[in-house]
């Protein structure tokens, strides 16, 4: 029953719609610069007019998604943080205290913290799905969307079901209609979960056919004996679980996380809403490419933010054909490389809308 749902809702993801491209690329040699000096922020406003045909774009309202959950296979001692890290971030996020907190503020976007799969009860916190989204910049908003409290240890067993792993995806397309009603135009992944590096490593090694050791790296700054014993963990959890490399369901649900499947989820949602997604770091990025093998047209609705040192990062964004605007030596996650590159993104949009034309300023264009 969540696939076929699932599977409906994936009938409204239709590629970007390039037949204004001429007139996009027309504006951008007509303003008052050499042809393409400005290199990727003219990218970045054609990328961005196209997702959502608006040849007259303005600033976007703009929100960030942070999904948290916690990972079972921390029993195995992969990180260098307890597993009540997880909840103990969703309440620093919610006042306001963590890095995405700070960069949100900077470029001027709410955020959002789900709890995709957190074990922990947040029963004394409001849930604000259902709230109208108030008037004034910059919250931290709560959403309760729990499938379970945690995954299992994917040494012993598949991480989560099958229709665990739908449900998720399934919340994650929820929260871009959300964002879509509620009038944001720009949105971007985020996450928090002690473990997570682990899954995305697992995922990393299977959808791109790469040996562990290649797509794995420090995480949280385990030391490199611990890396080791990383890498012997990951390599059993595949082993034990066997995902099928043509079933991108499969392999999330058998060494995946629950916020990793509301991220693909939320990409997926992006591309039917016509809403432009920054993706984020390593993480965030292992749901990106669960995503666009459920459905390619999708790569085209997303940015990528930046490339962060986990080693696994540029061989998923090399397996989607995403170029990161960003390097600079990031592996927090949270959705604070993709809130930098937001600001990015509305310098492309300004270029595009408040720079003077030759046409309009009796300038003389380049001969």
């Amino acid at each position: 029953m969540l696939e076929k749902r699932l599977n409906n809702l994936l009938k409204g993801i239709t590629p970007v719609d390039t037949s204004i491209l001429n007139k996009i690329r027309a504006h951008l040699n007509d303003l008052t610069k050499p042809k393409a000096s400005l290199g990727r922020l003219e990218e970045l406003a054609e990328r961005y007019i196209l997702i959502t045909s608006e040849l007259a774009p303005k600033i976007p309202e703009k929100a960030v998604f942070v999904f948290a959950a916690d990972h079972g296979v921390t029993e195995e001692g992969v990180s260098a943080f307890p597993k009540e890290v997880t909840y103990q971030m969703v309440f620093n996020f919610l006042k306001g205290g963590a890095g995405i907190n700070v960069l949100a503020r900077h470029v001027g976007a709410d955020v959002f913290v789900i709890d995709a799969g957190v074990d922990y009860d947040f029963d004394d916190i409001v849930n604000d799905y259902d709230n109208d989204k108030n008037n004034g910049k910059n919250k931290n908003v709560f959403i309760s969307k729990k499938v379970a409290y945690g995954t299992n240890n994917m040494t012993k067993s598949p991480a989560m079901t099958r229709d665990e792993a739908i449900k998720g995806i399934l919340n994650g397309i929820d929260m871009a209609s959300y964002a879509k009603k509620r009038g944001y135009g720009l949105i971007a992944t985020g996450e928090m979960g002690i473990g997570n590096t682990t899954a995305a490593s697992a995922i990393t090694s299977v959808v791109a056919n790469l040996p562990v050791e290649e797509v794995t790296g420090h995480g949280t700054g385990i030391d490199d004996n611990a890396l080791g014993h990383k890498v012997g963990v990951i390599k059993r959890a595949i082993a034990v679980n066997d995902p099928n490399g043509n079933d991108p369901i499969d392999i999330l649900s058998k060494v995946g996380g629950h916020e990793i499947a509301a991220i693909a989820g939320l990409v997926l949602g992006s591309a039917i809403e016509k809403l432009p997604v920054v993706i984020d770091g390593f993480i965030s990025t292992s749901g990106a490419a669960i995503a666009s093998l459920i459905s390619p047209v999708v790569t085209r609705y997303m940015i990528a933010s930046h490339c962060s040192v986990e080693k696994g990062h540029k061989a998923l964004l090399n397996l989607m054909g995403l170029r990161p605007l960003l390097n600079l030596d990031m592996r927090l996650g949270e959705g604070t490389g993709a809130a930098l590159a937001m600001g990015l993104i509305d310098a492309g949009i300004k270029i595009y809308t408040e720079m003077a034309t030759f046409s309009g300023a009796k300038v003389s264009p380049e001969l």
